[in-house]
């Protein structure tokens, strides 16, 4: 098939964030993506620990500026811009002064948990969206990688669906074993109801907000599951069973980069096919 059109809304890309199976499959994803000939767009939060001057991160001013509402708040959105020239890949970074100004991804500097992981969070999906949107760019297919990217399925589906953008894009969520102790902030669930077109049964899953129910939300809202990790939590295998969606299974015998482009390829064919039905 031709050319895809492929968003990557990644939690970790090295060289910018330290040397982990995420990280080097958040690089070596849309690089192969890219020398293929697909388009693709690449977005990642911008942590405190993200050095700018070392990487020569730069903000695009025609596309910040605009504010965020979380929690009725405004907040800033602030994109950045860097190119990994041995990839011949730009990424975006999403950024806010509040949220992303510690030098740190998760957790403070004595190890606890960020009391506001959830609103940074909210603030990393809503900023991909929104800078996809100033963009004017259409993604066949927005790859969300980590638990970070959990929300980006919800938001495609149920308050941007009828934007003709993403009228029909394709979701696809990684899940890699990368469980945080404990749980994001209760509130989660009405910080996100401020969302008018969000109501409280969409959210049930998120009551007790863990990376397992977390990622099961991200699940319910996806369109094809991919197992990033060798070993994943069996309570969110079974989940995956259960949803009857398209998986990509690990599988360290072959190149993934080829298994990747294969099951993009899959599900895109698939979304082809069902608008043939509708006409």
């Amino acid at each position: 098939m031709g050319k895809k059109r492929i968003l990557f809304a990644s939690q970790e890309i090295t060289p910018y964030l330290p040397d982990t199976y995420m990280s080097n499959l958040g690089l070596e994803l849309p690089k192969s993506s890219i020398e293929i000939g697909d388009e693709t767009r690449v977005f990642l939060p911008k942590f405190g620990v993200i050095k700018e001057k070392t990487n020569n991160l730069h903000e695009v001013i025609r596309l910040s500026g605009m504010n965020l509402i979380i929690d009725d708040f405004d907040h800033q959105l602030i994109i950045k811009v860097a190119s990994i020239q041995s990839a011949r890949m730009q990424i975006y970074f999403i950024d806010n002064d509040e949220y992303f100004s510690e030098k740190t991804m998760f957790h403070d500097l004595n190890g606890k948990f960020l009391k506001n992981n959830e609103e940074r969070m909210i603030f990393y999906c809503k900023g991909v969206i929104e800078t996809v949107k100033k963009l004017g760019w259409s993604p066949e297919i927005i790859h969300c990688q980590g638990w970070f990217s959990s929300l980006i399925p919800l938001y495609i589906k149920l308050i941007y669906n009828e934007d003709p953008l993403f009228k029909n894009t394709k979701l696809v969520y990684n899940i890699f074993d990368n469980d945080f102790d404990g749980e994001l902030n209760a509130d989660l669930i009405n910080k996100l109801l401020f969302e008018k077109k969000l109501n409280t049964k969409d959210l049930s899953l998120l009551k007790n907000p863990s990376f397992v129910n977390l990622s099961k939300f991200a699940i319910k809202y996806s369109d094809a599951v991919i197992q990033g990790s060798k070993q994943i939590n069996n309570d969110i295998s079974k989940y995956i069973k259960k949803s009857k969606l398209p998986l990509m299974t690990h599988n360290e015998e072959y190149s993934y980069e080829d298994s990747y482009n294969t099951f993009f390829n899959n599900i895109i064919e698939k979304k082809d096919l069902e608008l043939s039905e509708k006409k």
